[in-house]
């Protein structure tokens, strides 16, 4: 019988550097942290919080985006592995002010696109990863 789901739990990137994507991250989208090592933090704690392997984990409300750094290596989706995530917005006027958002960081972006069934924004994090956001029509 097939294992019946009802929504992606969780999903960790792997980046080179955690400080310069928490930047990229915490600047485009703002999530809240659900967890991340405090600076601080004693040897319990760091040994309670390995599972974060240095990085943090973000509360997207239905899901959690964790960050976890790895050193080098570059992003490529023409690999196994990961194509790119997308995020749902609510409307083609949202993907419109996501993008002059975009602009107002500075991070570069492609045209929103009309794809028939929906319109995107994509875009790419600091370590190349492909993102987009999608407003279904």
């Amino acid at each position: 019988m097939p294992i019946a789901t009802t929504a992606v739990a969780h999903l960790r990137l792997t980046v080179t550097d955690i400080n310069t994507s928490r930047r990229f991250y915490d600047s485009v989208f703002g999530w809240p942290v659900f967890a991340a090592l405090p600076e601080d933090a004693d040897a319990a704690t760091r040994e309670q919080l390995s599972f974060l392997f240095g990085g943090v984990i973000y509360d997207i409300g239905d899901a959690l985006i964790g960050l976890r750094p790895t050193g080098t290596g570059t992003f490529d989706e023409d690999r196994v592995g990961l194509d790119h995530l997308a995020f749902r917005l609510p409307s083609l006027e949202h993907l419109e002010q996501a993008a002059a958002h975009l602009d107002q960081l500075g991070i570069d972006h492609e045209p929103i696109k009309d794809i028939g069934v929906a319109h995107i924004l994509e875009f790419r994090d600091p370590d190349n990863i492909a993102l987009e956001l999608t407003a279904r029509k």
